[in-house]
């Protein structure tokens, strides 16, 4: 197997056609067929389907795909990590931020990419997290933000940051709490609750101190998206217990009030985390010291509110 073959194999995937491929790579394609073929004897598997609308991965070869890609990425970081100095990083740096999180941390960390690492190019996924575990491992991202939920020991994790949970309705919604300041664990879970579901990391926390008060959800409108969670939240469908992250710009409108929660007050923490077996190239170590320095500005700041940076080792 070789490099120029996973390459191949890529492109032709990317672009859903052989003739396509041919003529990004610049090889003939025959030659390009011949290589592929190769590929899957070497493997005693199929990985494309063929058709006269095009070629489409198999299930084995979107496994290999994954593979493939991560396999790639990690040789550019590695001519990457020879060829740039320590004083001035460059390169492209892959960052995994969980949807719920992107909302507070995506849009100041490009700001301070920018400013401070120029010759860096920062790609951001945004992601669910089981999603960005399974990248961080594979190589096909070289940071991720993830929930630290005590099994991250497979990562070299380090603490960024621990949010509180709210109970956040409509302005005006029904489902208030009227002028009170803050809301109590058993009238927040009477209102029809919209929440992620159980594969998120906030909802075993939220199911976990419900159960530990004596108490149950009965009435839980299931939504995995954050962008229609807010919609159904405006509509007055019902409400949510969240950190306010991925409803931060919609609380600082106005158009939606966060209050804490009484006699169950519940937190989530975050980590950034890397591999333990991929080296970090110098552009990726910056980007690393850079999401923690820009954690903690927001949360000292208060713009990333309701909020506690972490200590670290």
């Amino acid at each position: 197997m070789e490099l120029r073959q996973l390459r191949y194999y890529v492109a032709i995937v990317d672009h859903g056609s052989l003739s396509r491929a041919a003529r990004v790579l610049h090889i003939a394609q025959p030659a390009l067929t011949q290589q592929i073929r190769q590929l899957e004897e070497e493997l005693e598997t199929q990985l494309l389907h063929r058709s006269a609308q095009g070629v489409i991965a198999t299930d084995a070869g979107k496994i290999f795909y994954e593979h493939a890609q991560a396999i790639l990425k990690q040789v550019i970081d590695a001519k990457s990590a020879v060829a740039q100095s320590n004083d001035k990083p460059s390169g492209t740096v892959a960052l995994g931020i969980p949807q719920s999180v992107s909302g507070a941390l995506a849009l100041p960390l490009l700001k301070a990419i920018r400013a401070t690492y120029p010759e860096i190019i920062l790609l951001l996924t945004e992601e669910l997290t089981g999603n960005l575990i399974v990248q961080l491992r594979s190589g096909r991202i070289n940071l991720a933000v993830l929930f630290d939920d005590g099994q991250l020991s497979a990562f070299a994790s380090t603490p960024m940051v621990e949010e509180e949970m709210m109970y956040i309705t409509r302005a005006d919604s029904q489902f208030g709490a009227g002028r009170a300041k803050s809301v109590s664990l058993a009238k927040a879970i009477k209102a029809p609750l919209i929440l992620p579901g159980l594969q998120h990391g906030v909802r075993p926390r939220i199911e976990n101190m419900v159960r530990a008060q004596g108490m149950a959800l009965e009435n839980v409108i299931e939504i995995n998206s954050v962008t229609i969670l807010k919609s159904a939240l405006l509509a007055d469908i019902g409400a949510t217990i969240l950190p306010v992250a991925p409803l931060l710009s919609e609380i600082e409108r106005g158009d939606m009030v966060a209050l804490p929660i009484n006699g169950g007050r519940m937190s989530r923490t975050l980590a950034l985390c890397a591999s333990k077996n991929i080296p970090l190239t110098n552009a990726a170590a910056a980007v690393e010291r850079l999401v923690l320095d820009v954690t903690d500005e927001l949360c000292r700041s208060g713009k990333w509110s309701h909020t506690a940076a972490l200590a670290r080792h």
